[in-house]
């Protein structure tokens, strides 16, 4: 996992009137201030190195320099799309987290609807879908405070992520978490077009929070989550979401 976790028993989270300040402070010591993703660490540094090599091999073999404009114009735009997509802002949710759902990540909303949920509940539920395009913070926040129950991941196809059964089809990986109320909430990172690789950070029985990261999934994906029916929605059809800061429901 991302951050090292104390596993600690749901009765310890904060009520709403008590100000839990030991919790607290050991809880803004398990998040990591980073402000590149991890996952793209080696990545930006071995294109760097490769770009800068070619590029002194391209400026000393010719006579004129267009050919090393050229290429430096091209690869460096490309390296900084591949820089934004791996940024990693610190966040901090403000407020009181307690039944709050916020948005596991950055996008737009494209799916809210009733539907029939039967790998896990065998019931319906409420699921509210964001699509994350190349352009997006690609990191992936817990929705809810609570303790994860499962992780599982399941290998598919490829769909354009925004597709209704991009959800069942695609590959992805569903984070199980239960929440100090006992509500039981579905995460489900779902491989894109063009994603190859879901990682997921939670663990079997380990505590989560919103401010810590559940994983990262690589270029154009998805994440839905699935609520108990009588959530409040918060948000609506297209609109554009902040990870870790939206509220898209609050349980009821």
């Amino acid at each position: 996992m991302l951050f090292d976790k104390k596993v600690l028993p749901l009765h310890g989270f904060c009520n709403v009137n008590t100000i839990c300040f030991a919790e607290m402070g050991e809880r803004i010591k398990k998040l990591k201030k980073i402000r590149i993703h991890r996952e793209g660490t080696d990545e930006l540094l071995y294109s760097m190195f490769a770009i800068v090599a070619i590029g002194v091999v391209l400026y000393r073999s010719f006579d004129t320099t267009i050919p090393f404009i050229i290429f430096i114009a091209i690869t460096g735009l490309a390296w900084l799309l591949m820089l934004n997509f791996y940024r990693c802002p610190i966040r901090y949710f403000n407020g009181d987290t307690e039944k709050m759902v916020v948005a596991p990540a950055d996008g737009r909303v494209v799916v809210i609807e009733e539907t029939e949920e039967n790998d896990y509940f065998h019931d319906r539920r409420q699921l509210i879908s964001i699509f994350m395009s190349p352009l997006n913070v690609h990191a992936n926040w817990f929705p809810v405070d609570g303790r994860v129950e499962f992780v599982k991941h399941f290998n598919g196809n490829y769909h354009k992520a925004w597709l209704p059964k991009a959800s069942e089809e695609n590959e992805h990986a569903d984070t199980m978490i239960e929440t100090p109320d006992g509500s039981r909430v579905l995460v489900r990172q779902i491989a894109g077009a063009m994603a190859r690789r879901i990682v997921t950070y939670a663990k079997d029985l380990e505590d989560c929070y919103i401010d810590e990261h559940l994983g990262f999934i690589k270029l154009g994906s998805r994440v839905d989550v699935y609520l108990p029916l009588g959530s409040q929605v918060c948000v609506k059809m297209n609109q554009r979401t902040t990870g870790d800061q939206t509220v898209i429901a609050k349980l009821r």
